[in-house]
């Protein structure tokens, strides 16, 4: 079995690594906020006809591996996800939307993409074991 996706009249496997973050970066995706991001993150790709392959939701930023159609564009299927999860989070924590500095805006304008080409394996590992090179790094600098 090929590896390949197939659509009407293509046959593609288009892998990005995608990272974004929080409006300034905050740290505040932990706990019930990191478990909506992911489900609306999930489910948005799923209605896109895309695929999640790797996801790490850290405290500031989220690093990811998408396969996403090639009918559809990265800014489209990114515009989406942050709209749709900026949506579903400022409805489920209403206590996001008062705060001052968040406005009608929960991420940060842009982010940052790459195709995954021969180097996939290292990517998905960097991708997966990232959180914990950062930890161990902060451990280092604070000296915890």
């Amino acid at each position: 079995m090929s590896r390949f996706k197939k659509l009407t009249h293509t046959i593609w496997w288009c892998e990005y690594h995608i990272v974004w973050c929080p409006k300034y970066r905050y740290r505040i995706m932990h706990g019930k906020i990191k478990e909506e991001v992911e489900s609306c993150i999930r489910s948005q790709s799923v209605q896109m006809t895309s695929e999640v392959m790797e996801l790490n939701i850290q405290v500031d930023h989220i690093h990811m591996i998408a396969l996403i159609p090639p009918k559809l564009s990265v800014s489209e299927y990114m515009g989406r996800v942050k709209g749709k999860t900026a949506l579903r989070l400022f409805t489920v924590f209403r206590d996001l939307r008062r705060m001052k500095y968040w406005g009608n805006h929960f991420w940060a304008p842009g982010y940052c993409v790459g195709t995954v080409g021969l180097d996939e394996e290292k990517i998905r590992k960097y991708v997966k074991y990232q959180e914990e090179q950062e930890l161990k790094q902060e451990e280092l600098r604070f000296g915890k």
